[in-house]
């Protein structure tokens, strides 16, 4: 693995990257401001945006922090990296399905192609559909790891297993059962794929500050997080969410003894913020 981008590189090789999506539709320029800020005081290690030129050039004219572009269509990715992005991504088809559209291995392979031409000297990085079987997935993630892509990212659906395991969570308040259950299809196909490739995988769909560290062990070596910070209405609560992600990926959560018993290793979160906005 060798990302072109020194901060991204060290975040991914020490198993820490904290990416956060404002989502691939989302051109709301006050609410990509929020997010922006809120990784900055977090130290997020990158951003990933809609693809337009001209939010990502906002982006790089206040921030320095590393942008990734989200699309499916070669030409807008070409279009951002000009604009000033750090590295781009095929993926985030979540808004897709929701229109009927599902791209097929071979459609996922006929872009990459498309976008290795246009931007030879660019880390890409690519989701793995969670509407493919498993043995799918992995023969996915192989034959990209083929072409010379950099990272990839697993994608999540609640299925009727996990929803009944959700209501039954909800039930009883189980934190844990409720977190695994909402991250379970990303966190098996982090599991998967992460044992037949040797590219760094991002774990998202679901994943919070409990199911994160499951993810790590899982051999994850990133954290992709969305609606979870977007639907959240000031910059404070915000960069406290991201901390607290922060947190369950540089933190050894639990260690085993030399008896071999399961505890706890406790550390205290330090929230502060000097102001609310």
């Amino acid at each position: 693995m060798n990302l072109r981008n020194n901060k991204l590189h060290s975040s991914f090789i020490q198993r820490k990257a904290i990416k956060v999506i404002s989502g691939i539709n989302n051109f709301n320029v006050g609410q990509i401001f929020k997010i922006i800020h809120a990784c900055e005081i977090s130290k997020a290690t990158y951003v990933d945006v809609a693809r337009n030129p001209k939010i990502v050039s906002f982006i790089k004219s206040i921030s320095s922090i590393p942008v990734c572009v989200s699309s499916i269509d070669p030409r807008a990715l070409y279009e951002s990296v000009l604009a000033g992005a750090d590295l781009v991504e095929i993926g985030n088809f979540d808004c897709f399905y929701t229109n009927g559209v599902y791209l097929s291995n071979d459609q996922i392979i006929a872009i990459v192609k498309q976008v290795k031409y246009l931007l030879p000297y660019t880390d890409i990085c690519v989701t793995i559909p969670h509407i493919l079987k498993l043995h799918e997935q992995i023969y996915l993630a192989q034959k990209l790891e083929s072409l010379g892509i950099n990272l990839l990212q697993t994608e999540g659906s609640i299925t009727n297993f996990s929803n009944e395991k959700l209501l039954e969570a909800k039930k009883i308040n189980d934190n844990i059962l409720y977190s695994t259950s909402m991250a379970c299809c990303a966190l098996s196909s982090v599991y998967s794929i992460s044992k037949v490739v040797s590219l760094p995988v991002i774990a998202s769909s679901g994943i919070n500050g409990i199911s994160a560290s499951v993810a790590l062990s899982y051999g994850a070596s990133g954290i992709g997080i969305r609606s979870s910070v977007s639907k959240l209405g000031n910059i404070i609560d915000m960069s406290n969410y991201i901390d607290e992600m922060i947190f369950s990926t540089s933190k050894k959560l639990y260690d085993i003894d030399q008896n071999n018993l399961l505890y706890m290793a406790t550390s205290n979160l330090s929230l502060n913020k000097c102001s609310i906005i």
